[in-house]
């Protein structure tokens, strides 16, 4: 997906020489310290930042600094307040080419699916941060895009809220096709979710380790004590303090 990526902002060089293949399907968690670059690099495969040298590919076609391939999601939700959660969820239909009725009526399967047909007419301000982060996701299902980019989605919610997100994002894997790179700064989270775990050097910021998750699924709360569990994430930890890095918790 990412072949020999470098980017510079200003003369600082936030990646160097970056490569990473992701498979269809999969799902993987990107971890580093802080500035190492991950936003850069979500960036980069969204089109929104084109290289230095480098390109993005995808389905072996050149996407490098073009947008619309893949559906981003960051970890604030930026619903619109005066919209609905259906019209949250139909915002970008309604950005591009308009709204149908087709739109709104996915938009309610989705809604209903995954545990807020109950307030398809809510507005924003009426739900919970983890209700927030659900339409936020929604939103970016609706985009029908195979290639998901969720940059610390959790980031913003309590213990208990982000791991009942966590759980609920696993449920939605599930029913999804998407391949799907996952920011985080949560290593729990990170191999809780993952089929793989890439971590990150400090700036410039290189792939240093890319830790496989062999972890049955589907996955529930017992995985996050299992041995296995407990040695994968001593393993990456102890990349992140080689890495000389602030170590995420």
């Amino acid at each position: 997906m990412v072949e020999d990526v470098t980017c510079r902002f200003e003369g600082t060089l936030a990646l160097d020489h970056l490569s990473l293949e992701v498979d269809r399907s999969e799902f993987v968690s990107i971890v580093g310290p802080s500035g190492c670059g991950k936003s850069t690099l979500f960036n980069t495969i969204s089109g929104l930042l084109r290289p230095a040298c480098g390109r993005v590919m995808l389905d072996g076609r050149d996407v490098t600094g073009e947008t619309g391939h893949v559906g981003y999601m960051l970890q604030k939700d930026l619903l619109v307040p005066w919209r609905t959660v259906v019209g949250n969820i139909v915002l970008g239909a309604a950005l591009t080419r308009g709204v149908t009725r087709r739109d709104r009526e996915e938009a309610e399967a989705l809604a209903t699916r995954y545990g807020l047909g109950d307030f398809l007419h809510h507005y924003p301000h009426a739900l919970s941060g983890g209700m927030r982060q659900r339409v936020a996701l929604m939103r970016t299902l609706a985009l029908h895009k195979d290639v998901l980019l969720l940059d610390e989605p959790f980031g913003a919610l309590d213990s208990q809220t982000r791991l009942e997100m966590q759980m609920w994002l696993l449920s939605v894997c599930e029913d999804l096709n998407a391949t799907i790179l996952f920011v985080t700064h949560d290593v729990d989270e990170a191999i809780f979710l993952a089929d793989r775990v890439v971590v990150m050097s400090g700036r410039p910021g290189r792939v240093l380790e890319e830790i496989p998750i062999p972890l049955p699924r589907p996955r529930d709360l017992e995985a996050l004590t299992a041995p296995r569990f407990i040695e994968l994430k001593r393993q990456a930890l102890g990349l992140l303090h080689g890495a000389g890095s602030e170590v995420p918790t």
